[in-house]
């Protein structure tokens, strides 16, 4: 009987385990990780359960006893460390080897650190798994000062935290607006002035230069001579692609380990899924790599049906979500490369919607406190994304409605 090993326990590795067995597929299935949690979900680490609304146990995606009933083995606290994929083993970083037949990638992706002296301090804290949030979240307790490095989801969800927990928050954001690679100048501006009503501080354009941690504080220098105090920084600065394991078994990696439409490497034996592709959607025209949850989803679904040799093209829009305050940012598409963003209601009132067009195609839409709208707009998307300029920016215009129609 068959195997298939999963280099990964997050979101994408879980989902993949269970479409395995939902498809029929009767082999083993050993997912390995090398935390030691169960597999749990991530997204609430930097909202509510850094906020303290949320404990450990209840971020498990499913108990110990899901894993037992589809016969899935779990090796948790159990790191790969190398792939061969000629004689089809794994080596752990214990010691052990495991033989597979098929094989797949969940790698996901790491953070990238401060390459700063100093930046080793304990109190310079990073977000990417549990065991950085009750980091977080322990300092949190008894810190006044918080400054972020960096203003893009990440950061501005910490930053939403600290301030509802009523520390002192400093932003330093190396470009001059926030989250500048993802959204337009408007939702930037939206977001800015919801932390500085708040009481949030931002250093826009800058960037840091020197870390002198003491006993009592952390000293922080900016690009622009500016110094600041600090009894915790948090970093958000963007995230690497696991693939080195892929590449040092010879299988191609560019922004991430490279993947078809339908989640295979090179090999066909091997697919990956999630954080750590390089992926093509056949919606899209250019590869990509996505961060996201639907996106695990999605495209270990179809890397689990390319392991049951049921081959599925990836055609999911993808979308993405992010909770600051009271204020939810709904995103779907991908907006790189728009020619024009066209707004829809006025962000004055605190809900709105951002259409970036590309000639006559929408490619994504933003929308801010808008469930309703950005529903709407996730069908737009995958009807092929032809809507005209005006009604869009038209308010009285019944988008469900036109978008059903089309």
């Amino acid at each position: 009987m068959s195997s298939i090993a999963i280099i990964g326990a997050g979101q994408a590795g879980m989902q993949l385990a269970d479409s395995l067995r939902r498809g029929g597929f009767e082999g083993s299935v050993i997912l390995y990780g090398d935390e030691g949690s169960l597999p749990y979900q991530r997204p609430p680490l930097s909202k509510q359960f850094l906020l303290g609304d949320l404990e450990a146990s209840r971020l498990n995606f499913r108990p110990i006893a899901h894993y037992e009933k589809l016969a899935v083995t779990l090796r948790l606290d159990c790191a790969v460390t190398q792939v061969d994929l000629q004689t089809r083993t794994l080596a752990m970083a214990n010691g052990e080897q495991a033989a597979f037949d098929r094989l797949a990638f969940t790698t996901g992706a790491r953070v990238r650190k401060l390459a700063l002296p100093g930046a080793e301090d304990p109190r310079v804290c990073y977000l990417r798994g549990i065991t950085d949030a009750q980091a977080i979240r322990e300092r949190l307790a008894t810190a006044r000062r918080v400054v972020i490095i960096g203003g893009g989801f990440i950061g501005l969800e910490v930053a939403a935290v600290a301030r509802t927990l009523g520390k002192e928050v400093t932003v330093l954001e190396a470009q001059t607006r926030l989250m500048p690679r993802v959204v337009a100048p408007v939702v930037s501006a939206y977001f800015e002035a919801v932390h500085n009503q708040r009481g949030v501080r931002f250093l826009l354009g800058e960037s840091l230069t020197a870390l002198a941690p003491t006993s009592s504080a952390l000293g922080l220098t900016t690009a622009s001579a500016t110094y600041l105090e600090a009894d915790l920084v948090v970093v958000g600065i963007g995230v690497h692609p696991n693939l080195e394991l892929a590449a040092a078994a010879g299988l191609p990696c560019e922004g991430g380990i490279v993947v078809n439409e339908f989640a295979c490497t090179r090999d066909p034996t091997v697919v990956a899924a999630g954080d750590c592709t390089w992926q093509r959607n056949i919606l899209f025209e250019r590869p990509h790599r996505l961060e996201s949850v639907q996106n695990a989803v999605d495209q270990a679904k179809v890397a689990a049906a390319s392991l049951l040799e049921k081959p599925v093209a990836y055609s999911q829009v993808p979308w993405f979500w992010s909770d600051q305050y009271d204020v939810k940012l709904q995103m779907v598409g991908i907006s790189t490369g728009f020619e024009a963003a066209i707004v829809r209601g006025n962000p004055e009132t605190g809900a709105f919607s951002v259409f970036y067009y590309l000639g006559e195609r929408v490619l994504a839409v933003d929308s801010i406190n808008r469930p309703a709208e950005h529903m709407a707009a996730r069908r737009l998307l995958a009807s092929g994304g032809l809507l005209a300029k005006e009604l869009a920016a038209d308010p009285a215009a019944d988008l469900k409605t036109i978008i059903e129609k089309n």
